[in-house]
């Protein structure tokens, strides 16, 4: 239904200059005065219902458009019509203007006057920051100069680099927020020539500037730390990603390093108790950095069959919180939401190798949750490699070098959202450990219907309800805090459930723990020792032999475990369909083999490495575009720039 509004929206787009009364061209001069007819049917209905309401006096902002040569004569008009804050456009022939719906129903009967209509206010197609409950979160929490926006908390981006000049990444005085920039590529540059970077950290922490606030990103105030370790062809190595780790270890102090945003991967083969980079998440995640990394692009074959099997490497990490990437359709109603085709599946598919020389696979379930990542538009580095390979991932938002945005689809992009998530509960909430804000993000998802465990993890990411419990999570836990003590400042927990753009969606109420999974709201009314520091959520259960039992020592009673893998059906973790045995995914016997999820997919790659140690930007054939891999021909809706810094964000 969705997509036939769509079209048909876009239909009279395409149509609407053929329409009666619309057209820009007149045969009366300016000095004339249009007919009571044709004064109504140059005002929207809208404004006609305004008056017809008795609201004539009422003040509205207004959309004015006229022939672009009587541009003086408008503009004089307007104000002699009492209308002020007049706002002008460079290439269109339209201004904006405050007056009374009674002065702008008169301003229509002017010659010179094409059309007015209401300022209205727009419901945007796939806005990233309103769809995920972002702008919500920035709405309900506190006036301008107090709101949630990821204020003091730094965010390392670990990527191809930032172009600091793109007006996204001020702060409202305009003072820069990539507050330091690292190269560990040895390219010696720590700008973003490959453009794989910029549009990662906008969408993690770019600001409202252009096109009105449009391509806002989560957590616009937060600062950036640039730590480049992809070069200008979007490669990197393994050394390069860990000495960028351990400078963010190194330095989290001085500049309040909460979280570090890895949008990169590479081929998950050694299990993650022996990966070095997992290794050094795991280093950060102890220390109190929340780690979130990209699922990978690998979820169909060469063919576009399903495949299981291809989380990427520190995905597979069990501290980090791994992201996928779902589909919004374009709209930002979350009830037609799925997971995009190419999204890597779980299980985790990194092995160890005992004596005897057999493989010992990890199958963790991955990913965490998901989040939207296909066509999204945000910065676009100054003269990168990817638009100037594929000029159409311009979104012809801008010619302005410092304002335009591009388009990109992946789980690159979707990493990012998690990312300024985690940013916005640590603001609202400083003294959650890493493990409670994977927990309360997982635990608030959105379970999408028809998609497993392995597709999603917990669901769609739910930033508004996530930072809501956020904010009643007592700040003085601590490690000594009794198992089962109180978990929030309220002795009623809060509705499990979220209104995001008119759509009202259950959360998971569960949380991914390793090989299966746990339910019940004393994860969120009761202190479980598993969100400690140090700790791995997956520390709640105890496994052997094929049976996995929850540690009482670890976890509350009231916690249930899971013994199936499920295929959701849109209401809470548990409910739907059982799609894969516990037991079986626990087992060290060697059954996920190709073929195993006949019907749905398969799974492939075991043991299979390219580049040796090369690391890429975890897009589909190396971040090449939303033109290329992104599902669907829906996309956010593109407006465009007038070269005004919007402030109010």
């Amino acid at each position: 239904m969705k997509r036939t509004l769509l079209a048909t929206l876009l239909l009279t787009c395409l149509f609407l200059p053929c329409f009666p009364g619309l057209s820009l061209r007149t045969s009366v001069t300016h000095a004339q005065s249009a007919s009571v007819p044709n004064q109504l049917r140059k005002a929207s209905v809208d404004l006609k219902e305004k008056i017809s309401k008795g609201q004539g006096k009422e003040l509205v902002r207004v959309i004015i458009q006229s022939k672009s040569e009587s541009s003086g004569i408008v503009e004089a008009s307007v104000r002699d019509s009492g209308g002020k804050d007049v706002r002008q456009f460079q290439n269109f022939p339209l201004k904006v203007a405050t007056m009374s719906a009674d002065a702008a129903m008169t301003l229509a009967s002017r010659n010179e006057i094409s059309h007015i209509s209401l300022d209205r206010e727009v419901t945007v197609l796939g806005h990233v920051s309103q769809t995920t409950g972002a702008d919500a979160v920035r709405a309900s929490h506190g006036p301008s100069n107090n709101r949630l926006d990821g204020t003091g908390i730094g965010i390392a981006v670990l990527d191809s680099g930032v172009d600091t000049q793109h007006r996204s990444f001020l702060d409202r005085t305009g003072n820069q927020r990539v507050v330091m920039s690292q190269d560990f590529t040895g390219e010696d540059r720590t700008d973003d020539p490959y453009g794989h970077g910029t549009h990662v950290a906008s969408i993690a922490a770019g600001n409202g500037r252009v096109s009105n606030a449009r391509y806002i990103g989560i957590a616009p105030n937060a600062s950036i730390l640039n730590l480049r370790v992809l070069n200008s062809l979007g490669l990197g190595t393994t050394s390069g990603v860990l000495s960028a780790l351990d400078w963010a270890l190194t330095n989290r102090d001085s500049f309040n390093i909460r979280v570090v945003n890895m949008s990169l991967g590479m081929a998950a083969i050694d299990s993650y108790r022996n990966d070095p980079v997992c290794l050094a998440v795991r280093g950060l995640v102890d220390a109190g950095i929340v780690v979130v990394a990209a699922a990978g692009n690998n979820g169909t074959d060469g063919d576009g069959n399903k495949v299981y099997g291809h989380i990427h490497s520190p995905g597979n990490e069990p501290t980090a919180i791994t992201v996928g990437a779902s589909n919004t359709f374009g709209t930002n109603s979350r009830e037609d939401d799925g997971v995009t085709s190419y999204s890597s599946r779980g299980p985790t598919r990194s092995y160890w190798t005992d004596d005897l020389g057999d493989r010992h696979y990890d199958n963790l379930i991955k990913p965490d949750l998901v989040a939207p990542g296909n066509k999204i538009i945000d910065a676009e580095a100054v003269g990168n490699a990817l638009v100037t390979q594929y000029p159409q991932l311009d979104a012809g938002v801008s010619e302005n070098p410092a304002r335009k945005m591009m388009y990109l689809s992946g789980t690159s992009m979707a990493t990012p959202v998690a990312a300024g998530a985690a940013a916005l509960m640590l603001q609202a909430n400083p003294s959650l450990t890493p493990n409670l804000v994977k927990a309360l993000l997982t635990y608030t998802a959105q379970p999408l219907s028809g998609f497993n465990m392995f597709e999603q993890g917990a669901g769609q990411i739910n930033i508004q309800g996530a930072v809501d419990l956020a904010r009643l999570v007592r700040t003085d836990l601590t490690a000594a805090t009794p198992l089962g003590d109180p978990l929030l400042t309220t002795d009623e927990p809060p509705a499990p459930e979220t209104t995001i753009a008119g759509h009202t969606f259950s959360w998971s109420r569960g949380i991914i723990l390793n090989y299966t999974y746990v339910t019940g709201v004393s994860l969120i009314t009761k202190y479980q020792k598993i969100y400690d520091i140090g700790r791995l959520l997956s520390d709640g259960v105890i496994t052997g032999d094929g049976v996995i039992t929850g540690d009482t020592t670890m976890i509350s009673d009231g916690v249930i475990t899971g013994d199936q893998i499920m295929i959701s059906n849109g209401v809470i973790t548990g409910d739907g369909t059982p799609f894969l045995a516990v037991s079986i995914l626990f087992s060290d016997a060697i059954l996920l083999v190709d073929g195993y999820f006949l019907g749905d997919g398969v799974i492939t790659g075991d043991g299979v490495i390219t580049g040796d140690g090369v690391i890429t930007g975890d897009l589909f054939l190396q971040a090449q575009s939303a033109a290329v891999n992104g599902d669907d021909t829906s996309a956010m809706l593109v407006e465009m720039d007038d070269e005004n810094d919007c402030l109010d964000y």
